[in-house]
């Protein structure tokens, strides 16, 4: 793996856009892509061999399906102005997102060997507010979806980083399973800016070369990162905003290990 075009690219159209697949970019347990429908409109599938997590970028649904029916009306209209919904869904699941507004889900899939949750909305006042970092590294981040909710693979975020800061940092992996010290978990960046011209500047690197990628990302850009350390900055004047998606195999959480050469920075 050379680490290269793991940058993609999004002009959002009606309906699902494919990012990426399960096999895509070294990712061999996410599914990653983006509903977006207008007011009035409906999307409906089915799960099939993956359990779903849908993140609310902006709007409000109503989703249903066999004995299951959520509905979303206070939604943010964007990932600036507030805390997210998610929805989960399980394998073998039908499902209909009707859009109450203009409304946008980031969809997550990951392949399901067993049941886990049932449907389930996870609303902004079940999420967890974190403060991470110090000086020109300090970022937020909300917890959606963490460990102690059943799910096989999924443990999901979002980042906010003020104007000129860094996130990831000092930077860090999780791309072996070397427990307690770190869980292998492949991640998912999808990037918003407030203003939408802005920008930020994101690498993905391993220490003995074999991976050494430097992407200037956009809004609605994403970067799948199956391996190596993963830091990234926003330019001064935009607030970026990042939804992470983490799955693992072997365990979840935020257990990483840091580059040792930036080890010292607290």
């Amino acid at each position: 793996m050379n680490g290269k075009g793991l940058l993609i690219h999004l002009e959002p159209e009606q309906g699902y856009n494919k990012i990426f697949d399960v096999g895509e970019y070294n990712m061999q347990l996410t599914k990653f892509g983006l509903i977006k429908l207008a007011k009035g409109s409906s999307y409906s599938s089915t799960t099939g061999e993956m359990e779903v997590a849908l993140v609310l970028m902006g709007g409000n649904f109503k989703a249903s399906g066999n004995g299951w029916e959520f509905t979303v009306t206070d939604g943010r209209t964007s990932p600036f102005t507030g805390k997210p919904h998610c929805l989960y869904i399980p394998g073998h699941t039908d499902y209909t997102i009707e859009a109450l507004t203009d409304a946008e889900l980031a969809f997550n899939g990951s392949p399901v060997t067993r049941d886990t949750a049932a449907p389930t909305l996870i609303r902004p006042e079940d999420t967890r507010h974190i403060e991470i970092g110090a000086r020109n590294f300090f970022r937020t981040s909300e917890i959606i979806l963490d460990e102690t909710f059943d799910s096989e693979h999924f443990y999901i975020g979002e980042g906010m980083i003020p104007s000129g800061n860094w996130s990831g940092y000092p930077p860090h992996k999780h791309d072996v399973n070397n427990p307690p010290e770190e869980l292998d978990m492949e991640e998912t960046y999808f990037y918003r800016f407030d203003p939408q011209q802005g920008f930020g500047i994101q690498r993905v690197y391993k220490t003995d070369g074999s991976i050494d990628e430097t992407y200037t990302v956009k809004h609605n850009d994403t970067v799948a990162i199956a391996d190596g350390y993963h830091p990234l900055c926003g330019a001064p004047g935009y607030q970026m905003y990042y939804l992470w998606t983490m799955a693992g195999d072997s365990g979840r959480g935020l257990v990483s290990s840091k580059d040792p050469a930036h080890a010292g920075i607290k």
